[in-house]
């Protein structure tokens, strides 16, 4: 028999879209002849993931993972072709198995998650999983992009909208604030907020510097435009960029369940009443198919051409 190699196996992969273990058992069935186990894979109907690979995968769902303790926690979004499978129970039950997969297996990237065997069963990797979930949906699936986190703190997720938008934040606690009710109340409305009010830093020293700037010639640029003598243009800036920290940075943005407190004074509430010390380190927030430009089916163009 001859010898099957990972170079094979890469190619047949690269070549149907299957699964790893499944090119490998075509390879081997098929006596390590890629053609034959190209033909192996299309006769189990293992290889109908490559017809969909150039579709455009723009739906889906922001699924979620927090371990029991809340100290280790995953956000991943997954995609698909159709806003109906998304909401598939078969389609949220793949991508709520990945986030788990992600928060337990740590992996560096997306292509070595792709590689990774899956925590609960050894014999598929992710690549496998997602060629079985293609074949089984009938449509395109993908993983484009998961964050994780793992803290001695308390990490909180929130998914809204069925999977449309997914938040996930960190918030540093000491041993009396990781058990504390108020204080993972708080984490939980942390991540509330960022959901609705889409901050873009944490604090006023994390805003992009390059974007800030941007934003300091825009709004010198309104003030000459509207006619203020040059003089006091210096000083109109940096009033309006007081607004803008209050609308992209999370402490300083008032509070959705309360408008007449900002994140920073609940924080310090909370950090009072709890007796604990409190900070938030981090949040990473994901809108479904966001940056991915959805296909526009143009009807009269297909029946103009099916004419031709």
């Amino acid at each position: 028999m001859a010898a099957i190699t990972s170079a094979m196996v890469k190619e047949l992969r690269e070549r149907t879209s299957a699964g790893m273990m499944d090119c490998k058992k075509a390879l081997v069935e098929s006596d390590g002849d890629m053609e034959k186990a190209i033909e192996w894979l299309r006769e189990k109907g293992l290889s109908q993931a490559a017809k969909k690979a150039s579709r455009i995968a723009a739906e889906g769902v922001v699924a979620q993972y927090v371990n029991a303790d809340a100290t280790i926690g995953a956000i991943v979004e997954v995609n698909c072709e159709t806003d109906f499978v998304a909401k598939t129970d078969n389609f949220m039950n793949f991508a709520n198995n990945v986030a788990k997969h992600v928060a337990l297996a740590n992996p560096a990237d997306v292509d070595a998650l792709l590689a990774q065997p899956f925590v609960d069963d050894n014999s598929k990797t992710i690549s496998d999983l997602i060629s079985d979930a293609t074949v089984a949906i009938g449509e395109k699936i993908s993983v484009r992009r998961f964050s994780r986190y793992e803290t001695t703190g308390v990490v909180s997720t929130y998914i809204h909208l069925g999977g449309k938008v997914g938040v996930m934040v960190e918030v540093a606690a000491d041993a009396a604030g990781r058990t504390n009710d108020a204080v993972k109340t708080f984490a939980h409305d942390l991540a509330l907020q960022i959901a609705a009010a889409k901050p873009e830093a944490v604090r006023r020293e994390d805003v992009d510097v390059e974007k800030l700037e941007k934003e300091k010639e825009i709004l010198r640029a309104q003030a000459l435009n509207e006619g203020k003598p040059e003089k006091i243009v210096d000083r109109m800036v940096e009033g309006r960029i007081e607004k803008y920290y209050k609308e992209v940075c999370l402490l300083e943005q008032p509070f959705v369940k309360d408008g007449d407190k900002s994140i920073k004074g609940l924080m310090g509430e909370i950090a009072k009443a709890s007796g604990a010390d409190l900070d938030i380190v981090k949040f990473s927030r994901f809108e479904r198919g966001e940056g991915i430009e959805k296909r526009k089916d143009d009807l009269a163009a297909e029946i103009a051409a099916m004419q031709k």
